[in-house]
């Protein structure tokens, strides 16, 4: 029952799932088609080599806005999975089953997962949350931002919400913190995207934490991470 408890709390403090989801169909995404911006469709698709394993319709919706920030996050299947936490069919079946997603995710090995096209909005900010010098972006930072999810863990602290200190503890601390290929892959893919998208400004403002929208709720991606990483 503890163990169900933590799950759904992973669960419903990431992503609002009563917005109005896509429509749109798999074989939509695959080819890349923009409803909202079409004319401006070259800027959505990557200009760099990403693996296409698009998430259902509803798990993104339609775009009001170009994109301003980039948002970045952790993941792992830590509770259900602790001697493997990154298996990616895994994380994967957990976005479908929740409604949750993101447009990207890297894996430990710096692979670059495309989960949703960036002409759409995923669900990875969340409902609640709000930014110092963007008080219109208040409960809506998916409308506006790119989110990046990288199979991680953070500190024990920064996990307790989501992850019990006994199967923390029961970790291998190869599991903890980043990898060097995947810092190599997230450098490569925020510069594609800042390349694609002038709006998005290569500084701490526009590229944040989710800790940064919403930190009563949120730790990702957390103290182990090293923005210095990305030029920031």
């Amino acid at each position: 029952m503890k163990k169900a408890l933590y799950f759904l709390f992973f669960l419903t403090a990431g992503c609002s799932v009563s917005e109005e989801v896509a429509t749109y169909t798999a074989e939509d995404q695959v080819k890349g088609v923009s409803f909202i911006y079409e004319e401006e469709l070259p800027a959505h698709v990557p200009g760099i080599p990403v693996t296409h394993s698009f998430l259902p319709g509803k798990n993104s919706k339609a775009r009001t806005a170009p994109p301003t920030h980039i948002v970045i996050h952790f993941v792992s299947n830590a509770l259900e999975n602790p001697e493997n936490p990154y298996v990616f069919e895994d994380i994967k079946n957990m976005f479908i089953d929740y409604e949750i997603s993101s447009h990207y995710l890297i894996t430990r090995e710096g692979k670059i997962h495309q989960l949703v096209p960036e002409s759409l909005a995923a669900f990875h900010a969340g409902s609640a949350g709000s930014l110092p010098h963007f008080p219109e972006y208040k409960n809506k930072l998916n409308d506006y931002s790119i989110g990046i999810e990288l199979m991680g863990i953070g500190t024990e602290s920064e996990m307790n919400m989501m992850v019990p200190p006994e199967i923390y503890h029961s970790l291998s601390p190869e599991h903890i913190g980043y990898t060097e290929e995947q810092y190599q892959a997230l450098k490569t893919l925020t510069d594609d995207i800042l390349s694609r998208n002038t709006q998005i400004k290569k500084d701490r403002s526009h590229i944040i934490g989710h800790s940064e929208y919403a930190p009563e709720r949120k730790t990702d991606p957390g103290s182990l991470f090293n923005w210095s990483r990305l030029g920031l």
